[in-house]
């Protein structure tokens, strides 16, 4: 399980930077590309500012999750790596807070809607729980596809939405104690071919938050 993180808020924080290849600690609610008519600070443009003008990810990460992001300022390096991820030769770990009580394992193997391919494409997710809370659940998520958003919406499909998904809700309506007004949500583990892992600690809002889920349970108990 990843450590707390003493990064600012809204700040990147470098991970690791050899030749053209940069890993970056990216922060919830900073978009990884600008999108038309947003003039608020992404990730790309950062990097660019920062460390080189060629600079370009190399995968997406969703705007409100948080965690490693795989940058690079060569063409073909960048080619390579997003082949990586789309053979699924990538292993891909995340942190996730989701509503209920989960199994203690699980797989997802259901097809996703591709809007921009217009037909459902497979998709497979696997999860573990860490910890379980009154009212959530903490996960180890491994997602062996990379479909848009498809953590978000396996969970959802099993009645486990993330804590904080204004997009995907609950339709139960259920609510979490301290609720740190964020997706919860972090990648926390890239692993490439030949044994090259690029880890993010979790955040130090996710962080306190686990801490006062855990006093709750020790009150709860008492």
């Amino acid at each position: 399980m990843c450590e707390a993180s003493e990064i600012s808020a809204m700040t990147p924080r470098c991970l690791h930077h050899t030749g053209t290849l940069l890993v970056l600690d990216k922060p919830s609610g900073m978009a990884v590309h600008r999108a038309s008519g947003d003039e608020s600070a992404d990730l790309t443009s950062w990097a660019m500012e920062h460390y080189d003008a060629g600079m370009a990810p190399a995968h997406r990460l969703d705007r409100d999750t948080s965690g490693v992001v795989l940058l690079s300022s060569c063409p073909r390096e960048r080619a390579e790596l997003n082949q990586l991820f789309a053979q699924g030769d990538v292993h891909k770990t995340y942190l996730a807070l989701v509503l209920g009580a989960t199994r203690k394992k699980g797989v997802i193997s259901r097809p996703l809607p591709d809007a921009r391919r217009g037909r459902a494409l497979d998709a497979t997710t696997r999860y573990k729980r860490l910890e379980a809370f009154g009212s959530a659940s903490l996960l180890e998520v491994r997602p062996e596809t990379g479909r848009k958003h498809q953590i978000r919406r396996h969970l959802h499909t099993i009645g486990h939405p993330l804590v904080g998904d204004r997009r995907y809700r609950d339709p139960r309506r259920r609510r979490v104690f301290a609720f740190p007004g964020r997706l919860w949500l972090h990648a926390c583990q890239l692993e490439l071919p030949h044994g090259r892992v690029f880890s993010s600690p979790l955040p130090k809002m996710l962080t306190e938050h686990l801490e006062l889920l855990r006093g709750l349970e020790l009150a709860d108990d008492a």
